[in-house]
């Protein structure tokens, strides 16, 4: 049993995830149900959830797959979708000095976009325990495949999230998350240069290229600001 701030830890980590949990729900259920139309037995459905646990790269999977399925393309696109975490991997390093060596990997294995978000967040106003990150991480894993094994189940219940605007209670996540992190114009120019980036290679080139050049853009001036921020505090000092 957790010592009762674990325990308070893990319930604040569960309860801040929740949002992102509920918006997921029909997400989860139309993936279910797309693996079903797809010829996925439940075992390799739940068995796909559970070892990727990443809804972007496992909704494009089941668009790609066919029989036979190619295997070389489906893993090219998944990586180039999923290669922002390690971008995010690395950011986040830097705030699991609590956990153990052991614990590092793992946390790493189960950070999804949400999860990442929140984590980073709450490093900002408090230190990131392994039991917050636990709440963070085991509520949306468990909830990820709740849903989509309903939808196996249940069938496509909802044909088209996009049609109720379950696609903007992502946005709208993130956009509440992203005022926790605002910094003044040095936010603003990552923002407006990650997004410039991501919609022109999306309108440019296609494929799921804008997601790697939205993030690599941002972290290319974010380095830049802060090494500009950081050589004016020099000067003013010297």
């Amino acid at each position: 049993m957790m010592p009762t701030n674990s325990s308070a830890e893990f319930r604040a980590g569960a309860m801040a995830i929740l949002p992102a949990a509920v918006a997921v729900i029909p997400f989860g259920l139309l993936l279910g149900a797309r693996s079903v139309e797809k010829g996925l037995s439940t075992a390799e459905i739940f068995l796909m959830c559970a070892t990727v646990f990443a809804g972007s790269a496992q909704f494009v999977v089941i668009d790609l797959w066919s029989q036979p399925a190619p295997w070389a393309f489906i893993a090219l696109t998944t990586l180039l979708i999923n290669i922002r975490h390690v971008l995010m991997g690395a950011s986040l390093a830097g705030k699991l000095g609590g956990f153990s060596s052991p614990g590092k990997p793992v946390a790493v294995s189960f950070m999804a976009d949400e999860i990442w978000a929140m984590a980073e967040r709450r490093a900002l106003e408090a230190r990131l325990t392994p039991a917050y990150y636990a709440g963070l991480a085991g509520v949306l894993y468990v909830n990820w495949l709740v849903w989509n094994m309903a939808g196996v189940v249940l069938g496509t219940a909802i044909a088209d999230p996009e049609s109720l605007g379950f696609d903007f209670a992502f946005t709208a996540i993130f956009i509440g998350l992203l005022t926790g992190f605002w910094r003044g114009t040095q936010t603003a120019w990552v923002l407006v240069a990650s997004s410039a980036a991501a919609v022109v290679v999306k309108y440019a080139v296609e494929g799921p290229w804008y997601i790697m050049a939205g993030g690599h853009a941002g972290v290319m001036v974010a380095i830049l600001v802060w090494r500009s921020g950081d050589d004016a505090g020099k000067a003013h000092v010297a």
